[in-house]
């Protein structure tokens, strides 16, 4: 959890059977029916549907449950198709208008059915960008960032982001035509630890916190651990939690009354 407060992702490769994968393939060709913005899960996709499947399988229904915990809703879902040798880049961008909440997110299951190679033009997201408050498309005009990742991934792999993350799709330089299925959660608990705490007081946890990212610049990059820190102290319920201060010293609200004053 600490992993994808610091970076905004969590990556789980090949945890989708190579059977649904190839069934997969048919079925987001076919394309999707919408759903209604804020329809729990049950009702979006139907037992036995693929959709259902998919969230279904252990790792990837123990990691939302993490994430967004039980019945969270769909906010929408989508297939991304790449065609081959053709198409441009998206911009760089974060999801939806600004999003200001320090004390929740929704995550965006992202998952790929097929082998992603680097000429397929897998999605580029740059670690860390999460918390960075942005509206849309503020992050067009960067064409890269240092310690930008693009997308190179066996099949059946699943990436589930922060809302937040700068990220985009990629031009497809292969031959062959590459799918993505997105599907974004809306919470509907409080995501305070909803995963197993056992380990909170590991001195690991606070190291990760601190990671740090090329792009990061040297004095605005601590706005970063600023970030974190509030968003740890809401998952965890714990309003003592700092990283060297950077919190502490911006929310002190001293109530002792000078006696000089009384």
């Amino acid at each position: 959890m600490a992993r994808f407060v610091a970076h905004g992702s969590l990556r789980l490769d090949a945890v989708v059977p190579e059977a649904m994968n190839e069934e997969a393939l048919k079925v987001l060709a076919d394309g999707v029916c919408g759903v209604p913005y804020g329809t729990p899960v049950a009702e979006a996709f139907p037992k036995g549907s693929f959709s259902r499947r998919l969230v279904e399988l252990p790792r990837v229904a123990g990691a939302l449950r993490s994430l967004v915990g039980p019945d969270p809703l769909i906010d929408h879902h989508h297939v991304h198709i790449r065609e081959p040798e053709g198409g441009t880049a998206q911009p760089l961008h974060g999801d939806a208008i600004i999003d200001v909440r320090p004390d929740a997110f929704d995550v965006q299951l992202m998952y790929y059915p097929q082998e992603v190679t680097l000429e397929m033009g897998g999605t580029l997201s740059v670690p860390g960008s999460h918390l960075r408050r942005t509206n849309e498309t503020d992050t067009g005009r960067y064409q890269n960032l240092r310690g930008q990742t693009r997308l190179v991934c066996p099949a059946g792999t699943v990436v589930i982001v922060h809302h937040g993350i700068w990220h985009g799709g990629r031009r497809n330089d292969s031959a062959v035509k590459r799918y993505m299925y997105k599907i974004r959660f809306n919470p509907t608990v409080r995501q305070v630890r909803l995963w197993n705490t056992g380990d909170l007081a590991d001195p690991a946890v606070a190291e990760e916190l601190r990671t740090r990212f090329p792009w990061y610049e040297n004095a605005a990059g601590r706005l970063e651990y600023h970030n974190r820190v509030r968003l740890w102290r809401a998952l965890t319920g714990d309003d003592s939690f700092d990283l060297d201060h950077w919190v502490t010293r911006v929310t002190n609200r001293p109530n002792r009354v000078s006696r000089s004053h009384a």
